[in-house]
């Protein structure tokens, strides 16, 4: 049965998010991965996924490589091509089996950059106001921090989601896996004056329950958060660039700094296996010194 690229590619995006639960952004960027190998294709003049071979895969990999691609994002368009043609064989008989000889990239060894906590003290410090602006964005940083929650979960909490009483934030990850995560005294002030007197001076005549929104009262996006983030930096004398998912590190690295076990900061996260989780398990210079003056004999 032969079936077009666009058909397959749509039948292949449903596929994933109904039944294997794959989140909106999860979705689009397996799309674009999957657009960009069929442009590929084109330059080939390969018409057709039957004509689809191990060579064509090899060679696109290999321009991948040409353009200078991060290790991780050859590793993930791979994982798309090889879940696509996965897919067609299941549901079309189109042989995959070239594709799974497809082989990832060794992982860059770098360690996920962190904020110091004098750093983070000063982040925090320099971005205290009254305005309902600073107050939500003095509370998008708390909670952040508080929860070493993903951006894209921070942008989808409903008001109903968070619980004062008992500080605790419910929260809807990765393949729609449900987890709770409490959060600490600085970040439930933080909210509470944000949910209290700047929410509903920004919603404005907008009507919805999530939790953050941007100046004109709408759903706070993913890239609104980085702005906002990158926003606050400028105020102050680092000279780092930020993203969200740093903040996620800056909470998995000092909580086990302090002494928490990996399996704990493995539920806070949510990750599905603890391997994820070990990338944290660098420790800060001061720490390792301390550690070592504390516990040699002879230091």
């Amino acid at each position: 049965m032969r079936i077009s690229q666009h058909e397959a590619l749509q039948q292949f995006i449903t596929y994933i998010q109904l039944e294997k639960n794959y989140s909106a952004l999860t979705s689009e960027a397996y799309q674009q991965d999957l657009q960009e190998f069929f442009s590929f294709l084109k330059q080939e003049q390969v018409t057709t996924l039957e004509e689809v071979e191990y060579v064509h895969a090899r060679l696109f990999v290999t321009q991948l490589y040409n353009e200078e691609k991060a290790r991780a994002t050859i590793s993930r368009k791979i994982s798309s091509i090889r879940s696509f043609f996965r897919f067609l064989n299941r549901e079309f008989q189109l042989n995959d089996a070239s594709f799974q000889s497809l082989y990832h990239p060794k992982k860059e060894s770098r360690l996920p950059r962190f904020f110091y906590e004098e750093e983070l003290k000063m982040l925090f410090e320099a971005n205290e106001g009254e305005t309902p602006k600073e107050k939500r964005e003095l509370a998008i940083l708390e909670l952040l921090y508080a929860t070493g929650i993903r951006v894209s979960e921070l942008t989808s909490i409903q008001l109903k989601d968070v619980d004062f009483s008992l500080s605790i934030l419910r929260v809807m990850g990765k393949g729609r896996k449900e987890r709770y995560v409490p959060f600490g005294q600085f970040a439930h002030e933080a909210l509470q004056l944000y949910v209290t007197d700047a929410r509903p001076i920004l919603m404005k005549k907008q009507q919805h329950d999530s939790l953050f929104v941007n100046m004109r009262g709408e759903p706070l996006t993913a890239r609104g958060v980085r702005y906002i983030l990158n926003e606050m930096v400028k105020k102050t004398e680092l000279t780092t660039t930020i993203y969200p998912h740093m903040i996620r590190h800056t909470f998995a690295t000092h909580l086990l700094n302090q002494g928490a076990d990996l399996r704990t900061v493995q539920e806070l996260l949510g990750h599905a296996s603890l391997s994820s989780t070990q990338v944290y398990t660098h420790v800060t210079k001061e720490h390792l010194r301390n550690t070592y003056m504390n516990a040699h004999p002879r230091a």
